[in-house]
């Protein structure tokens, strides 16, 4: 780099291609992901870019987000990957690969002819239309384009990872015509105008600006990633407050990595202390037991998380992004909080996120009470398809840091490291989680004195016993913290940790009676039954457990024979096994559990249980649904509308209009069925002017009935789709119009069902 960092780091990152993962759970992964990544066809990645560069396309492009206006993404994650993984496997595929990409992407920025080039559809005319003072969005696009600097900053990011770490200059190149440009189209952008653009998702398009800036020293890029400072979200958090509740998670994350970024380039106190206090609040009053954060992608109120289990918890890139950013802060103080949070977001989210079978991987992963991972189609791109491509090629890159004569033992993964620059050599072999003992030994030619210092987990309740060379070590550190080991090493030097793992519970900020089972660190996972059971679906009561205040070993046994797995003897109904999340596969689950007394259960048991029912009843008859104010469901069912707002309550997102507003969805029905519009509002009292008309497919709906009434004030009202409306359509379109002078009341749900399943469950219960 031309610019080095400006602060004085505690802990630095070595090169990845100086880390190789040797076997276990995480080489696995790996290889899953090496093969999918040589499955993939670079001229369908490529397709737009050729064909909105006037060129013909070499083949098909890829279905799901390739196919609509984020187009171009995927390309960049790939590149990523692809340059992660010649440099941890050096596989010369990889780099052909790489290489290959670089020469089209030159071709079609030479065919744009002034520096532009990307695959997103009408990306240039956005562009222009935003240099020239028109800005328009409805919070998820910018002129109509889906995220398009989104899509810009990833494929930003693998060019620079490609100059990073395969030393690709032409790929540099291609980033600094692209990013001069950009700089044009910001050239003349009033503050005022950059807060209207920063309403549709950036990306992390600060943070490659920042890092084109340290790979060739022009301020310029500097002083445009300073002018993404997003003063209605980073102007709060720069002040201590914690604004997030309402907000769309990962579009934040990517903001603060690139005021880590600039902070590092910079010595800018307020971006750090802003970076710390993000870091802080996301991860212990917005994050779940696994590590992961969010909720259908957004953050709710800080410390209530009881009410936000489902199928949509935990958005995948999120957890990618947090990893990023944790890694900064470890680099920046070597605290060991730091690498306990890795650990516990690597373990049970990025590692629990992938099919184990054949590496697929889960957009959001479900920690709904009966859930189940619901893996995307490989080739049918998301966001998180593209994150998960680098989540399984970096797996080397957080195991070690060194600074001057400190080498740091982040975590606890079959590996070996080259450290160049000491002469040594450094294995660790483990089956660890599945075992609690980790050895290493060290090689090198001359004796050499540096500290190894090994994480002292936060979880290890049993403390911690360590060997050298046989001998046992007086251990005086405490738990989430190091242990140092000074002394001249000889070739051959061993070390031997024995961690013993213990069970523990970890309960909900709001509910201390749902609880999470840890082992060591680990989160473990109840199996209910294969998917599509219906046994398995009817034990609606499964994630109670009647406990009596026991402890948790108490009523939790281990199974003979099985490492890390357990036995419930409390269950309700029946006891379930136990093992780690990251195992759990193509079965139902529950992660969280309700534990009750006997007295308690009593007074709950009826309650619970209709709930839990009309939970399922909803679910099991649900053709689509739809979560209004919440970006990408709203995106996924053809949101429109005009003059309409939305917002949270009862940590529930919703929207509503102003006078003389409206807006729509897309919902799919089953053609020539019998079919019910089931509308979700609050009981809270709305304003007194909501007068409004709901239309499918312009026709007004006329007759309605009260449905089941939710959790937290919310009830349904039920609307019977006319016959003439449903048949022949898989879709029709639903539209909130208000009476003139008035409003929409606020919508919290939007769901099509199917009405003699609705009807027959109902009655059955």
């Amino acid at each position: 780099m031309v610019v080095k960092m400006q602060v004085e780091t505690k802990a630095k990152p070595f090169d990845l291609k100086d880390v190789k993962i040797s076997s276990g759970p995480f080489k696995h992964a790996m290889e899953l992901n090496k093969e999918y990544l040589l499955q993939l066809e670079p001229d369908r990645l490529l397709a737009r870019f050729r064909e909105y560069a006037g060129l013909k396309p070499k083949a098909q492009q890829y279905e799901g987000w390739e196919a609509m206006s984020l187009s171009g993404h995927t390309l960049g994650h790939y590149l990523s990957a692809c340059a992660m993984f010649y440099t941890s496997l050096e596989d010369i595929r990889f780099k052909e690969r790489f290489d290959y990409i670089i020469d089209e992407l030159e071709t079609c920025q030479n065919a744009h002819g002034d520096g532009y080039v990307s695959g997103i559809p009408r990306g240039k005319e956005i562009f222009l239309e935003v240099a020239s003072g028109n800005i328009r969005s409805k919070g998820f696009d910018l002129n109509g384009g889906w995220a398009p600097l989104y899509t810009l900053h990833k494929l930003m990011a693998g060019l620079r990872d490609g100059y990073q770490l395969l030393g690709n200059k032409k790929g540099l190149e291609i980033e600094i015509k692209l990013a001069n440009w950009l700089h044009g189209i910001f050239l003349n952008i009033s503050d005022q105008q950059m807060e209207e653009v920063m309403v549709c998702e950036i990306g992390g398009i600060n943070e490659v600006l920042a890092d084109l800036y340290a790979d060739t020293g022009e301020t310029k890029y500097l002083k445009l990633a300073e002018r993404f400072w997003h003063k209605k979200v980073l102007d709060p958090l720069s002040e201590n407050v914690d604004c997030l509740p309402g907000k769309h998670a990962n579009t934040q994350i990517p903001k603060i990595i690139g005021l880590a970024r600039q902070y590092e380039l910079t010595n800018d106190v307020k971006r750090k202390e802003t970076v710390e206090f993000f870091w802080n609040r996301v991860v212990k009053h917005h994050s779940y037991v696994n590590g992961g954060n969010s909720f259908s992608e957004y953050f709710g109120e800080p410390d209530l998380l009881n009410d936000r289990l489902g199928p949509h918890t935990a958005e995948t890139c999120n957890t990618y992004n947090m990893l990023k950013l944790t890694s900064h802060l470890f680099q920046w103080g070597a605290a060991g909080e730091k690498a306990d949070y890795y650990e516990r977001a690597l373990f049970n989210h990025i590692l629990a996120s992938q099919n184990p079978e054949e590496g697929s991987v889960c957009y959001c992963l479900s920690l709904d009470m009966g859930g189940f991972k619901d893996y995307n189609r490989k080739f049918d791109f998301t966001c998180c398809i593209g994150t998960g491509m680098e989540n399984h090629a970096n797996y080397g890159s957080n195991i070690y840091f060194h600074d001057k004569d400190k080498l740091y033992i982040n975590q606890f993964i079959s590996s070996t490291l080259n450290w160049e620059s000491k002469g040594i050599k450094l294995s660790q072999d483990t089956t660890y989680p599945e075992d609690d003992i980790v050895k290493f030994q060290v090689t090198t030619k001359d004796p050499v004195n540096f500290s190894m210092l090994i994480r002292y987990p936060y979880w290890a309740e049993n403390g911690i016993q360590v060997k050298v060379n046989g001998e046992v070590q007086k251990v005086d550190s405490n738990p989430g913290t190091y242990i140092e080991i000074e002394r001249t090493w000889l070739d051959g030097d061993q070390v031997e940790v024995y961690i013993p793992m213990t069970l523990r519970l970890e309960s909900m900020p709001d509910n201390p009676n749902r609880v999470a089972v840890m082992y060591g660190p680990l989160v473990l996972a109840g199996e209910l039954g294969p998917l599509n059971d219906p046994a398995a679906k009817e034990h609606l009561y499964t994630p109670v457990m009647i406990t009596n205040d026991k402890k948790v070993e108490k009523w939790i046994d281990p199974v003979e024979g099985k490492r890390n797995t357990f036995q419930t003897n409390v269950g309700y109904l029946k006891d379930v096994k136990l093992y780690p999340f990251y195992r759990m596969h193509d079965k139902m689950y529950s992660v969280y559990w309700d534990v009750f007394s006997d007295e308690e259960w009593k007074e709950a048991e009826e309650e619970y249980r209709k709930a839990r029912k009309r939970m399922k009843i909803m679910e099991n008859c649900t053709i689509d649904y739809v979560q209004p104010g919440e970006m990408q469901p709203e995106r996924d069912h053809d949101f429109d509308g005009y003059y309409t707002s939305v917002g949270r309550l009862n940590n529930r997102g919703y929207r509503q209009t102003g006078v003389g507003g409206w807006f729509s969805y897309d919902l799919k029905v089953k053609p020539d069925s019998e079919m019910m519009l089931i509308i979700t509002y609050t009981e809270a009292k709305e304003l007194q002017d909501c007068q409004f008309d709901i239309l499918v497919n312009d026709t007004v709906l006329l007759h309605s009935t009260k449905g089941f009434k939710e959790v937290n004030k919310f009830y349904n009202i039920n609307h019977v789709l006319p016959q003439e409306l449903v048949n022949g359509n898989e879709v029709i379109k639903v539209t909130f119009k208000p009476h003139d002078g008035h409003r929409v009341r606020r919508v919290f749900g939007l769901r099509t069902v199917s009405r003699k399943q609705f009807d027959a469950l109902g009655k059955s219960q």
